[in-house]
Formats: C-alpha cells, sequence, structure tokens
C-alpha cells in the first residue's frame, strides 16, 4: 500500500485528510504547525489538522520550520506527500524524496492566485468563479506543474466562509479523483505559464480597512472577501467600526463618498465612489460585540447622525 505524508494545518485541509482516510488510504504520519496561542487568554490550541489527526489515530509532527526539521518525516518513507494549506515551503530533500513526488490541493485556479490567500482575493477582485489545483510542489510558491483542476463559482452573496467550504469540499473530492491516475502514472502534469501569475498574500491589516472611495460594487466585495475573517472595518467618530455585512442599495446620492444618508429599520446606507449606497446591516463597534443595524442604531449607533462621514481617522 502506498504510505502517505499528509501535510496541513487550518480547518480547510481537515475535509482532504478525512476523506483520504475514509478512502482506505495509508496515512503514515500527519505534519501541522506548532499549537499556538488563541483567543484572549492566549490558551495553547492545536491546529484543526493536528485535533483530526489524533481523532482519526494518526501519529503527528509539529515542526516549527520544516526547512530544517524534516529528518523525522523520511523516517517515516513515505511514497507520496501530500499538502493542503501546510503554510511553509517545502526544503528539497523532502520533494526529492517519494517516489510519486509531493503535491499540494490550493484554493484557486493556478497560476492565479499563488499565496496563502486565495479565496479571500477571488472574492475581493469580484471573481464569478475560482476553484481548486492539484499540482506537484516545487520550492517555489505555488508554481509546480498542474495535475488536475476543477472550478467552483462564486455566487453573489458569497463570502470567503461559505467559499471556504466549498472549495475543501471541492478539493477532497477532487483529491480522490486524482490520487488514482497519479499512483497509476495516467496524468500528464501541465506546465504553469508564469506570465498568466498572480498573487494572493496574506492578508495586511491597512488591507482590511474600506476605503469608501471606491465604487459600490468594489466595497460590496471587499466587505465579503473579509468576511467572516477578518472583518473589514472603518472608523467612526474616530475609533475602529467593524462592518461585517452589507446590501447593495439601488439609489444615487450626491454626497461624498463615506457619508451616512439614511436610516432604515435593519441598517443605514452609506454613499460609495461612484454615488450608490451600501446599507450597513452587520457590524461592530469599537470595545462592543458583534450586532445588526437595527440593534446599532437602538443602542450604540444612537449618537449617528445623517451626514457622519465614515472612513475619517480623527473624528
Amino acid at each position: 500500500m502506498t504510505r502517505i505524508v499528509f501535510m496541513g494545518t487550518p480547518d480547510f485541509a481537515v475535509p482532504v485528510l478525512e476523506q483520504m482516510v475514509q478512502n482506505n488510504y495509508e496515512i503514515v504520519l500527519a505534519v501541522t504547525q506548532p499549537d499556538r496561542p488563541k483567543g484572549r487568554k492566549k490558551t495553547l490550541t492545536p491546529s484543526p489538522v493536528k485535533q483530526a489527526a489524533q481523532r482519526l489515530n494518526i501519529p503527528v509532527f509539529q515542526p516549527e520550520k520544516i526547512k530544517s526539521e524534516y529528518d523525522q518525516v523520511l523516517d517515516y518513507q513515505p511514497d507520496l506527500i501530500v499538502t493542503a494549506a501546510f503554510g511553509q515551503i517545502l526544503p528539497e530533500p523532502l520533494l526529492s524524496y517519494p517516489d510519486y513526488g509531493c503535491i499540494n490541493v490550493h484554493a484557486s485556479l493556478l497560476p492565479e492566485l499563488r499565496g496563502g490567500a486565495p479565496i479571500h482575493y477571488s472574492i475581493i477582485e469580484g471573481k464569478k468563479e475560482t476553484g481548486v489545483t492539484i499540482m506537484y510542489m516545487v520550492e517555489k510558491l505555488d508554481a509546480g506543474d498542474i495535475l488536475t483542476q476543477v472550478k467552483v463559482p462564486i455566487e453573489e452573496n458569497d463570502h470567503v466562509g461559505t467559499m471556504h467550504d466549498k472549495l475543501a469540499e471541492a478539493g477532497s473530492q477532487l483529491l480522490l479523483e486524482t490520487l488514482p491516475q497519479l499512483l497509476s502514472s495516467a496524468i500528464t502534469p501541465q506546465k504553469q505559464e508564469e506570465k498568466e501569475a498572480t498573487f494572493a498574500a496574506n492578508i495586511k491589516r491597512e488591507q482590511e480597512r474600506i476605503e469608501w472611495k471606491k465604487d459600490q460594487q468594489s466595497i460590496y466585495d471587499h466587505i465579503r472577501g473579509m468576511h467572516p475573517w477578518p472583518v473589514a472595518f472603518t472608523y467612526w467618530k474616530g475609533k475602529p467600526l467593524k462592518i461585517w455585512w452589507s446590501v447593495k442599495v439601488d439609489e444615487v446620492f450626491e454626497q461624498k463618498p463615506g457619508t451616512v444618508v439614511t436610516f432604515e429599520e435593519d441598517g443605514f446606507l452609506v454613499v460609495t465612489g461612484d454615488g450608490q449606497a451600501l446599507k450597513i446591516t452587520d457590524l461592530q463597534p469599537s470595545g462592543k460585540k458583534r450586532m445588526n443595524g437595527q440593534a446599532f442604531l437602538n443602542g450604540a449607533g444612537q449618537s449617528m447622525k445623517l451626514g457622519d462621514r465614515l472612513g475619517e481617522h480623527d473624528g
């Protein structure tokens, strides 16, 4: 039987691991990131893949840096290494060891959106579809030859959370279809077109901020491309205001971008750069819990006035 080492860390990787086990592939080791502090109490917490591997009685290895801590992986003599959102680039001794190579399950249609946040960028950039690619790994970020791909539509109300789940499921199914072909040498790998490569680096704090001068659709895509993590934000009265969700409104206004123009029962309207508006329906004021638009206007937002400008850091 083919000896497989699996490498992954977040929730996205769990269905991939579980599907291989359910289909009787021999997973001899799960490699994942070390336990990290989580939450306000900074409780040391195992990764979702570690939790799944322990549940499935698979040995776990947690290197801080796989680049120099790979000998334990080789001790398991893998015939194949499968990765999914592991979070580190594998060194050459690992890449060259397995007879069937090292393959990765990546949540984009490569060569588009190489990097750690492809789901976020697919939505932020307003794409109508994305997908999953299974490819050979090389010592360059998501640049290896492509084995298989599957497309997944992005609907108008999709966000990072819904697409994460769709792509995790699509990735696990695509891997099950790919493995028999790979192990029987029935796939001809296809090189990526370097000139078509785009990148999806991990989201930085400054990228989370809403730019109200952008058009309605771009801001709507930005908000859902940050939902439910890390969450878009703006400023109101000089303090951060997280915007969890918005609704597009078919009405044109003359006020400046970021201006609060209308109060409705379930939220308030803010003008965008093209004169159209978004209704903010799900938000979180600084120091408060997340709440819907109605609760905000009845409580923390009672001091909000028509004409207030969002986005102004100095209040």
